[in-house]
Formats: C-alpha cells, sequence, structure tokens
C-alpha cells in the first residue's frame, strides 16, 4: 500500500490532532497508509531549538518514507502558502516522489490581489511596492506549481479522488 505524507498549515490549528486523524482515515478510504507530521514522536522536554530539530528530522524522514505528497498549498498568513509546506514539497520533488496540491481556490495568483493591491502597466502587474507580480496562470509561485503534479481545487479528499482516477 503506498503512503502519502500529509502536508500543510493543518498542524497549526487549534483541532489539529482531529485534522490528521481525519486525513489518515481518508487515506485509507482509498487505499492508502497517512502519515500525519504530528504522529510522530518528540520529546518536548528539551530546548525548543531541540524541539525544532526532532521535528525537523522526523518529518524528513516522514517525508523519504512515503511515495506521495499532498499538500495543503491555500494562503496562510497572507496571499502565499505555508513556507514549510513548500519547503516539503520541493525536498519531495528533490527526491522525486510524486507530489500533489489542492487549493480552495485555483484562480490565477495575480488575480488573488485586489485592484487596490496591484497597478498594471504594459501589460505587467506590479504591487504597491513597486514589485512584479507574477504572472504565468498558475495560483501560485511558478516553482511550486510546477513541481507539482496537480493542484486540485477543494480539500483533501477532493486531492485524494482526484489522485486515484489519475492512477
Amino acid at each position: 500500500m503506498k503512503k502519502i505524507y500529509i502536508a500543510g498549515p493543518d498542524v497549526f490549528e487549534r483541532q489539529s490532532v482531529e485534522i490528521g486523524k481525519k486525513n489518515v482515515e481518508i487515506c485509507k478510504k482509498y487505499g492508502y497508509i497517512g502519515l500525519y507530521p504530528l504522529d510522530n514522536e518528540v520529546d518536548f522536554n528539551q530546548s525548543k531549538h531541540s524541539i525544532a530539530l526532532d521535528i525537523f528530522k522526523a518529518n524528513t524522514k516522514m517525508i523519504q518514507e512515503c511515495d506521495i505528497v499532498v499538500a495543503n498549498l491555500n494562503p496562510f498568513r497572507g496571499k502565499e502558502s505555508d513556507s514549510g509546506t513548500v519547503w516539503e514539497c520541493g525536498y519531495a520533488y528533490g527526491l522525486g516522489k510524486k507530489v500533489y496540491g489542492y487549493m480552495e481556490k485555483t484562480h490565477d495568483y495575480v488575480d488573488s490581489f485586489t485592484d487596490k493591491e496591484k497597478k498594471e502597466q504594459n501589460g505587467v502587474f506590479f504591487d504597491n511596492e513597486g514589485r512584479i507580480i507574477e504572472d504565468f496562470e498558475h495560483p501560485l509561485n511558478l516553482m511550486i506549481a510546477c513541481s507539482v503534479e496537480k493542484i486540485f481545487q477543494g480539500d483533501f479528499e477532493t486531492a485524494l479522488k482526484g489522485i486515484s482516477a489519475l492512477a
């Protein structure tokens, strides 16, 4: 049975354990073994730096052991996906793993900026600080958008349905 690493900022939600259990059950429903980062055993009776390093090592080990990464790429604390999740996707891609994402809204990234947040000049969009806004018809930065097999519109289960249909 293939293993799926469940990536995303869901680990920061107050109901993170319940979310993880639900997603692991959804994996079982579709014939996969779900690996959720909070299932790792970490000793919290040590320095914060040591805890962080243990979490990092445990999560990278899970990614090494999985066959597929399914990532929640919804905006987190801004317009972009969680940086830790993006790192996990890049790491998995570098290891040759299949990487999939899901988002509630998959419109073009440039469209996530309101008219007050962007200006157009000769067909190029700029934010209010004068920086170019990426416009490649992807919902995210091209480096993450091009490294995932597919970004599904919807939730975790929608992504698993889509992955199963592709298999």
